[in-house]
């Protein structure tokens, strides 16, 4: 399905679907989408501007609140990744940048076991080992790729990798690598931190 003069927020980040991203609204043009996004209970597109140019995998966010709004006209609002597109063209006729999109589906499969497990233990290992807590196994068994994505900064390639895949078996697996990644590095961290309060030493007692 394509969708004409679609509303576009180039930005250096990525959003996810589900993802909540809080944003601070202060040019002019800007100020005018989301004025006529609120009024319209419309949503608008998150495309990533970077350094090699504007992505064409982008996604759709509603906008969830209005944090505060400032005196000078500036906005802050928190908003939520809903649904991918693909820009098929960018138009400048109007007050801010808009486009032809293309909503993504996903292609027709049946969930991995295998797949949807090792991201849910990975996940929930992580978010235990950066807490100390336990998270709830309920909510972890219910979240899909783009929820556990969402909730940990992965950076930005990784970001848009997953946003381009059409697979939810194939996000899973690669959300698991991500994640066992950050594993990895939480657990350099950790030994790093110990090794200095140690002053290198290792401490038998």
């Amino acid at each position: 399905m394509v969708q004409p003069d679609f509303p576009l927020f180039p930005l250096g980040i990525v959003a996810l679907p589900s993802e909540a991203v809080p944003l601070h609204i202060f040019e002019p043009r800007y100020r005018t989408m989301v004025a006529e996004c609120l009024e319209s209970g419309s949503e608008f597109g998150i495309v990533w501007a970077s350094d090699d140019g504007l992505r064409q995998i982008g996604c759709a966010c509603e906008i969830a609140e209005v944090l505060e709004r400032h005196d000078d006209g500036r906005l802050d609002i928190l908003t939520r990744g809903t649904r991918p597109f693909r820009l098929v063209e960018a138009h400048e006729d109007r007050p801010y940048p808009s486009g032809t999109v293309e909503w993504l589906d996903d292609k027709p499969e049946q969930l991995d076991a295998d797949a949807v497990e090792a991201a849910h233990e990975a996940y929930a290992t992580l978010v235990e080992q950066a807490t100390d807590q336990e998270p709830e196994r309920d909510r972890v068994d219910a979240m899909g790729a783009y929820d556990m994505a969402a909730t940990v900064d992965f950076g930005l390639e990784a970001k848009q990798g997953l946003l381009s895949l059409r697979s939810e078996n194939a996000r899973l697996r690669l959300v698991t690598r991500l994640l066992r990644a950050a594993l990895k590095r939480l657990d350099f961290i950790e030994r790093a931190q110990a090794r200095a309060r140690s002053n290198g030493k290792v401490r038998f007692g």
